[in-house]
């Protein structure tokens, strides 16, 4: 009889990680069409495994971090999409009104970070929430537009209220 310990086969970080990288990052370039973004979309990925709570619950690796990155992908897709609407509209002021580069890196961060916010919430309290930011509107008008009663957008103001504070507290705003 053999004195053979037998390791049970845990998935750590490490092995997850070194054995799907290479594999994610062709993935990730062949559908991005790019390199850079590609290592920058696999990084993020990994960072958001290792956040996350528990590697024990993974069935298929590869699908998993197919998950993961599509859903990093998304983000990225929508933090250049703003970006360019945002110096596009720059672009439309004039050259004495332009900001420094370090205001507009500040703004656009900004930017980012209200996305990612409002992007956490509902639909309709999105709707709720945008109509009495942006456009200002009353309680009644936003009910009328989104063809709801005034206390349902009392509710919607109530829960953008509490996810924007929340929000801010989670990420040190």
């Amino acid at each position: 009889m053999s004195d053979r310990i037998v390791v049970s086969a845990e998935l750590t970080f490490e092995s997850l990680y070194g054995a799907h990288h290479g594999w994610l990052k062709n993935w990730l370039t062949r559908k991005l069409q790019s390199s850079f973004d590609a290592d920058d979309v696999a990084q993020d990925t990994f960072l958001r495994v290792m956040a996350g709570d528990s590697l024990q619950a993974i069935r298929d690796q590869k699908s998993f971090l197919c998950t993961i990155a599509k859903r990093v992908m998304i983000d990225l897709f929508r933090r250049n999409a703003l970006e360019k609407a945002y110096l596009e509209l720059l672009a439309q002021r004039p050259e004495a009104f332009m900001p420094s580069p370090e205001i507009r890196q500040c703004q656009l961060e900004t930017l980012q970070q209200i996305d990612q916010m409002i992007d956490g919430l509902s639909n309709k309290t999105r709707q709720a929430f945008l109509l009495c930011q942006l456009e200002n509107l009353t309680y009644s008008d936003i009910a009328s537009r989104l063809n709801v009663s005034v206390s349902s957008v009392k509710k919607y103001m109530a829960k953008a209220t509490e996810h924007c504070l929340l929000f801010r507290l989670e990420h040190g705003l």
